[in-house]
């Protein structure tokens, strides 16, 4: 079951309101016409139940007045293109943790909290990724807030800090047999539903070796709940978390659903074509473990055959041990690793280290948990730094 709360906001009141201005629009269509002006009311109503809605469409639609706007706050930056790319102009949405901030371990303050319960709706990742998040859902209970977890119904893979002594020491030669055993997991995958299901899987499966049991501390992991919740560095779970938040908004908004739907399916193509170009980009690659800076690419990993070898655990902030690095620097000469994957938002300066000892150079990984201020100057989102992520892989796994 999707999990959000309707409340007043999905009442039959709100249904009526939304068949009054519905036939408003209908009755007073041609005189919009003809003088070009009309209510907000019906302004509203001519631009939301239209099922040829779409983000290109809006564009050239009268402009949603901001009264009639949803306010919909989310916590970090994918949640923001997702949930934007679904409402298009008929919604405000706002992301709650600051550009160039590490969301791992950003806690909202007080006047975040009163934002959050002003607004309409809250969209988070869920997966244990918000610490913060079951407090205000806890708390929504009863309110008009309406709850979204993008995640919920997904296959949330157990993650843990790091991977076992023998996965460190193993020859990439062996990729051929991970991806024989991906084929197996990804049919699995895509028999999941985004919408359905009661709640998340916390199966264990083997495709990154960060996700294994072991003998560390394992404080970062309990951050988490002991789930990997970077399941929006998958295209193929984008897309169904993309169908969630759709859903949920289109049940709690019944006026807006067709273009909602519209709108997400406009998305959803581009990332398709996301997953289409990952999956021709990485059949082929020479070797298939690469070494990240944390274990956030799990479910990349799993969907395109690769294996990951992370330094550190699911927080980017935890460095490794002395014995860690041994180890990983071990695995990176025996399999003659020439890229030691790092990310932005947080220091370079681990895999900086392991690169020296090496003689391997650095390069980006992005986990897209938020913009630097480069990024956003760039005009850069979701699916270019996704694409930057695929070139970087296509050239470090091919050396």
């Amino acid at each position: 079951m999707l999990k959000f709360n309707t409340n007043a906001k999905s009442t039959s009141a709100a249904q009526s309101t939304f068949r009054i201005r519905h036939l408003a629009a209908l009755s007073l269509t041609a005189m919009l016409v003809i003088s070009g002006c009309g209510n907000n009311t019906a302004t509203k109503a001519a631009s939301t139940s239209s099922p040829a809605a779409s983000p290109s469409a809006a564009v050239e639609a009268s402009p949603v007045p901001a009264a009639d706007k949803l306010n919909i706050k989310v916590s970090f930056y994918p949640m923001y293109e997702f949930t934007k790319s679904i409402t298009g102009d008929l919604a405000n949405v706002e992301v709650l943790v600051p550009p160039g901030v590490e969301p791992h371990d950003w806690e909202p303050t007080a006047k975040d909290m009163a934002d959050i319960t002003d607004a309409d709706v809250l969209v988070y990742n869920g997966a244990g990724m918000e610490g913060w998040a079951q407090q205000i859902v806890d708390g929504a209970a009863g309110s008009d807030l309406i709850t979204i977890e993008a995640s919920k119904g997904l296959q949330i893979i157990e993650g843990t800090e790091h991977e076992h002594e023998h996965e460190h020491e193993h020859s990439h030669e062996e990729g051929a047999a991970g991806e024989a055993d991906h084929d197996h997991d990804h049919e699995h995958h895509h028999d999941e539903s985004a919408t359905e299901g009661s709640g998340h899987d916390h199966s264990h499966n083997d495709s990154s070796a960060g996700e294994a049991d072991h003998d560390h501390d394992h404080d970062h992991d309990h951050d988490h709940g002991g789930l990997d919740p970077h399941v929006w560095l998958d295209p193929v779970m984008a897309i169904k978390e993309v169908r969630t938040i759709e859903a949920a908004l289109s049940a709690a908004f019944p006026g807006n659903a067709a273009a909602f739907h519209a709108n997400s399916d406009a998305y959803i193509a581009k990332l398709e074509k996301l997953d289409q170009d990952f999956r021709a980009g990485l059949q082929n690659t020479k070797r298939k473990d690469f070494i990240t800076q944390h274990a956030a690419f799990g479910y990349l990993a799993q969907q395109y055959g690769l294996t990951q070898v992370p330094i550190a655990g699911l927080s980017p902030e935890q460095e490794p041990s002395a014995a860690q690095m041994a180890k990983i620097v071990q695995f990176a000469k025996t399999n003659k690793v020439t890229t030691i994957f790092f990310e932005t938002l947080v220091s370079s300066s681990v895999a900086d280290t392991i690169a020296q000892e090496i003689g391997a150079k650095t390069a980006v990984l992005n986990p897209i948990e938020g913009l630097t201020e480069e990024d956003a100057a760039r005009n850069l989102d979701y699916l270019s730094l996704m694409r930057q992520n695929l070139e970087a892989l296509i050239q470090a796994l091919n050396e």
